[in-house]
C-alpha cells in the first residue's frame, strides 16, 4: 500500500504519521525525482525506522533514497540513547576519497592505449571483485592494530605518508576500537583485505576535472580545471559486513522479547547503548570504521606507486595528493539542536559548513568537500555544505542513488544502450559482470545535487567526468 505523503516546502516532503511512527520522517526530491520513490519500497523502510525510540525529530531521506537493509540507503536518524546496526549498514565506512595530481589532461597523453594501460596496472595492484583478496598479507600489518588504529597503523609501518592523514575524516581513525569485540569469522575474511577493492556499486576511477563552480573552495582543495583526479569508493568488506550480520542477529535474539520497541523488524534490530549489545556493537564498529580507512589508504598506495612508476618511464614526475576521505556508512557522537546524539547515516555524507570546529583546520574556511560520485559514464561532483544543512544533521546524499534493482537492470539494459551511455569512457570488466552497475540503473546524478542545492544547504565547487572505471563484478 503507498505510503501517503504532503508537501512541507521547497524539495521537502513528509510522510503522513501513522499511529507507529514515534518521531516524523522528511525526504527530500524535486519534482523529477519523487516519482522514483514509488518503485520500491523505500518510503515504507523510512516509515518503520520512524517506530524506533529515543530518536530526534525527523528520520531523514536524502535525494538519492533508495530501498536498503532496514532503513533505506540515504537514510539518517538522530539516535538519543539508542544504536542500530541496520540503520549503520552492512558496508561500514563505505567512503569516498579523492586523489588529485599534477597532471593535466592532454587528449594525446591520455589516449584510449594509455588509459587501458594504466587501468590494467591498476587492476594487477588492487585486488577487485567479490571476495578479492591479496595472496599473501602485506609484510608488517597488524589487523588488530588496523582495528585500533586505522590508516595511522599503515603510515607507522612505512605504507604512505603522514600528510595522507590530515586529509581523512578522523585522520583516519576514530577511538573506541576493540578488536576483541570483532568476531573470528569476520577477522578471517578480511585478512588479506587491506587495500582491496570489492564488487557491486564499489569502484576506482580515472578522472578529469571538467568544471570548477567555486573558485576559491576549489583552490583551497587543490583542485583546477583539466586536473588529472582518482575517485576510491570502497568501505570494511568482510569484516564490516561481517559485523552488521553478528550484531543484527545479536540485537534481535536480546531485545525481541524484552524490548520488542527495539525490534520493529529483524533488519532495523537496535540496542539501548549502555547495553552489554549495544557497548560492544560500538566498539566493533569503531574498529570497521577503522578497517575502512585504512583499505582506503592502501589503495591510495598502489595507486600512487603504479602512476609514479608509470610516468617515470616516459619522463614524467607525478606526484599524488589527498583532496579529503569521508565516510557515508557510519555513527558517530555529534552535537544537533542542543543535544548530544549518534548520528547514524546509512548511504549519507557529513558536509560539515565553514567555520564548524570538526573540519580539519586547512578546510575551516570552507566546509570539508562531500563527494558526490555519479554512476559508471556520467559525472562526479565535489561539494561542500552550507549552514542550512543544520536542517539534515549536517548531511547531504552520498550519491545518485539506484532506480532498478540489479536483477531488473541485468534484464532490461542491453549492451547497446549500456556502450552509448558509456560514451568514449574506458571500464575494466565485460558488460555480462557490470550490467547491474550501468548508468542507466541509476538517478540523474544532476538532479540529485540540484535538489539540496536549490534550497541552499549545499553548494557545487567542481565536477570531474570520467576517464576510465575500474569495477569488480
Amino acid at each position: 500500500m503507498p505510503i501517503p505523503f504532503t508537501k512541507i516546502g521547497p524539495n521537502r516532503y513528509q510522510l503522513e504519521r501513522t499511529p507507529e511512527m514515534r518521531v516524523d520522517a522528511v525526504f527530500y526530491a524535486n519534482d523529477k525525482l519523487l516519482h522514483l520513490l514509488t518503485r520500491d519500497r523505500s518510503l515504507q523502510q523510512l516509515a518503520q525506522t520512524a517506530e524506533l525510540p529515543e530518536l530526534l525529530s525527523p528520520v531523514l531521506g536524502m535525494p538519492d533514497m533508495h530501498e536498503g537493509y532496514g532503513i533505506p540507503v540515504g537514510g539518517i536518524i538522530a539516535a538519543k540513547n539508542i544504536i542500530s546496526a541496520g540503520c549503520v549498514g552492512m558496508d561500514i565506512n563505505c567512503g569516498v576519497r579523492l586523489l588529485r595530481t599534477n597532471l593535466s589532461f592532454d587528449p594525446k597523453l591520455f589516449d584510449d592505449r594509455t588509459l587501458k594501460e594504466i587501468i590494467t596496472l591498476i587492476e594487477r595492484a588492487i585486488p577487485v571483485g567479490l571476495g578479492g583478496q591479496y595472496k599473501t598479507q602485506h609484510q608488517g600489518i597488524n589487523l588488530d592494530k588496523i582495528i585500533t588504529d586505522g590508516a595511522g597503523h599503515l603510515v607507522d609501518i612505512g605504507y604512505g605518508n603522514p600528510e595522507d592523514l590530515i586529509h581523512c575524516e578522523e585522520e583516519g581513525a576514530i577511538t573506541n576500537a576493540d578488536p576483541e569485540k570483532i568476531s573470528q569469522r569476520a577477522k578471517d575474511r578480511a585478512r588479506k583485505q587491506v587495500g582491496t577493492l570489492g564488487s557491486g556499486n564499489h569502484f576506482l576511477e580515472l578522472q578529469r576535472l571538467t568544471k570548477v563552480f567555486d573558485k576559491n573552495a576549489a583552490k583551497t582543495f587543490g583542485l583546477y580545471e583539466d586536473q588529472i583526479c582518482f575517485m576510491i569508493h570502497s568501505g570494511s568488506r568482510a569484516l564490516g559486513h561481517q559485523t552488521c550480520i553478528d550484531s543484527v542477529n545479536r540485537f534481535h535474539y536480546a531485545n525481541k522479547h524484552q524490548h520488542p520497541e527495539l525490534v520493529p523488524n529483524h533488519e532495523l534490530a537496535s540496542a539501548y547503548i549502555d547495553s552489554p549489545e549495544g557497548k560492544d556493537y560500538l566498539k566493533a564498529m569503531a574498529g570497521c570504521i577503522n578497517f575502512a580507512f585504512a583499505n582506503r589508504h592502501m589503495i591510495t598506495v598502489a595507486f600512487r606507486q603504479t602512476m609514479k612508476d608509470y610516468w617515470k618511464k616516459r619522463g614524467i614526475k607525478v606526484k599524488v595528493e589527498v583532496v579529503y576521505d569521508v565516510a557515508h556508512n557510519s555513527a558517530k557522537w555529534e552535537t544537533h539542536h542542543g543535544q548530544k546524539v549518534l548520528i547514524h547515516r546509512k548511504g549519507a555524507t557529513r558536509a560539515l559548513p565553514p567555520g564548524h570546529p570538526d573540519n580539519p583546520k586547512t578546510y575551516i574556511d570552507t566546509g570539508h568537500p562531500a563527494f558526490i560520485p555519479g554512476s559508471m559514464g556520467t559525472a562526479s561532483f565535489v561539494l561542500v555544505g552550507t549552514e542550512a544543512a543544520n536542517e539534515t544533521y549536517y548531511s547531504v546524499n552520498h550519491g545518485a542513488g539506484r532506480t532498478m534493482s540489479r536483477k531488473q537492470a541485468k534484464q532490461t539494459i542491453s549492451k547497446e544502450a549500456f556502450l552509448k551511455k558509456m560514451g568514449s569512457v574506458i571500464f575494466n570488466k565485460p558488460f555480462q559482470a557490470i550490467a547491474d552497475e550501468a548508468p542507466a540503473a541509476y538517478k540523474d546524478v544532476n538532479e540529485v545535487i540540484t535538489t539540496l542545492e536549490e534550497i541552499g544547504i549545499t553548494k557545487r565547487v567542481a565536477q570531474l567526468s570520467p576517464l576510465a572505471v575500474i569495477k569488480g563484478d
